[in-house]
């Protein structure tokens, strides 16, 4: 009979975590969410502040067309 575990055999290697976002200049949405980020770090909400720098990463800059 084999023994049953809920262990992998191999150790799990994790990246190093993304570097902090840069909002986009002029970008209200991105400002706002650079200072949510850094009042959930200063408070210790690191949940919320990883979620500002997701959203801040993945908000759309639409490009103006002349």
């Amino acid at each position: 009979m084999t023994r049953q575990t809920t262990m992998d055999d191999e150790p799990i290697d994790l990246p190093l975590p993304l570097d902090q976002p840069k909002p986009a200049p002029r970008c209200g949405v991105c400002a706002a969410l650079a200072r949510q980020g850094a009042k959930a770090v200063a408070t210790g909400d690191y949940s919320k502040a990883t979620d500002c720098n997701i959203e801040i990463r993945n908000h759309p800059h639409s490009r103006r067309r002349s």
